[in-house]
């Protein structure tokens, strides 16, 4: 089942990104079912899924519902574009192709999934985990953080929530780190932090920037490390008492 399923979403990637311009997609933003690039789009498909299947007979059908439904799914799209946001259309577009390539997969090699391994003690460990380096933390940073307000730090000269987002980032990099065992890891990634910090740090008028830098960073690589400490104890006493 897994080298279907393999071979289908290759080809599925292969033609969606791999095999398609940026030309492409704005000839079709701009001409929808008028536009020859979303034809020679489903032909491209056609031929990817053939190749990866091999030409075999025995998969004709269903390269043909394939090609057939992804033609529909992506002329929907681009009917639906600047009315939905543009985010949310993508996550549907390729989730629908998702469902088709996974319905063709059942209807060739029928397979169950097991929901009782989603809500395994090891998922919802992990699933606490990530929940409380991303959100749990950010709330706590939030909190703590506010205690100072810099002068100097101006929402205008910064992405929007940009701070919140690369915390959650390196977080979430420190956590996996500390999973994996790759403390050294950790090391490279506060190095590399400060070297994009530097400029910012050097043209502080006073050393308040430089505390404040210092204080976030710390805390919250400290906040990723307990939690990655205290799932890796959690996963340990699991595997013991499994034993």
């Amino acid at each position: 089942m897994m080298l279907l399923v393999l071979k289908l979403i290759i080809a599925h990637v292969l033609g969606d990104f791999v095999l398609q311009p940026d030309t492409w997609v704005a000839d079709k933003k701009e001409k929808k079912q008028a536009s020859l690039f979303l034809y020679l789009h489903t032909l491209v498909h056609a031929v990817t899924l053939l190749c990866m299947l091999s030409f075999d007979r025995r998969y004709l059908l269903a390269i043909l519902i394939i090609v057939f439904s992804h033609f529909l799914i992506d002329l929907i799209k681009l009917n639906l574009d600047k009315k939905v946001n543009f985010k949310l259309l993508f996550l549907l577009d390729q989730l629908a192709h998702l469902l088709v390539i996974a319905g063709i997969v059942y209807w060739y090699q029928p397979f169950s999934i097991d929901l009782s391994r989603v809500y395994s003690i090891e998922i919802l460990y992990l699933v606490l985990a990530i929940i409380a380096v991303t959100s749990i933390s950010s709330v706590i940073m939030k909190l703590l953080m506010s205690t100072w307000n810099l002068n100097e730090d101006h929402a205008k000269d910064s992405l929007e929530k940009a701070g919140k987002y690369i915390g959650i980032l390196e977080r979430l990099f420190v956590f996996a780190f500390i999973a994996l065992g790759q403390w050294a890891a950790i090391g490279f990634l506060i190095t590399a932090k400060s070297v994009f910090r530097f400029g910012d740090l050097s043209k502080a008028k006073d050393r308040k920037l430089t505390e404040y830098v210092l204080i976030g960073t710390l805390l919250s690589f400290g906040l990723a490390m307990i939690v990655g400490l205290l799932y890796t104890y959690a996963m340990g006493i699991l595997s013991v008492t499994e034993i």
